[in-house]
C-alpha cells in the first residue's frame, strides 16, 4: 500500500510535506507508510490520504497505475 501512495504522490509532483499539509496526516506517518514501516493505519488516515491525492482507497490498494 505504501509504495502505491508514493507512486501516486510522485506522479502528482507532490512532496511528502505537501501531502501532509493537504491531508492532515503527519509527514512522519506518510514516510513510514511509504517505506514499509509496520504501523497501524486507520481508515480515517487512508481516506484523508486518498482525498488529498484525488484517488479512491481502492486505487491505493490495487496495483493499477494512476
Amino acid at each position: 500500500m505504501g509504495y502505491k501512495i508514493k507512486e501516486i504522490r510522485e506522479a502528482l509532483h507532490m512532496t511528502q510535506e505537501e501531502l501532509s499539509e493537504k491531508s492532515g496526516v503527519s509527514r512522519v506517518t506518510i514516510s513510514a507508510m511509504e517505506n514499509g514501516v509496520d504501523r497501524n493505519t486507520t481508515s480515517k488516515t487512508l481516506l484523508s490520504l486518498a482525498r488529498a491525492l484525488g484517488v479512491t482507497i481502492d486505487q491505493i490498494f490495487y496495483a493499477e497505475s494512476v
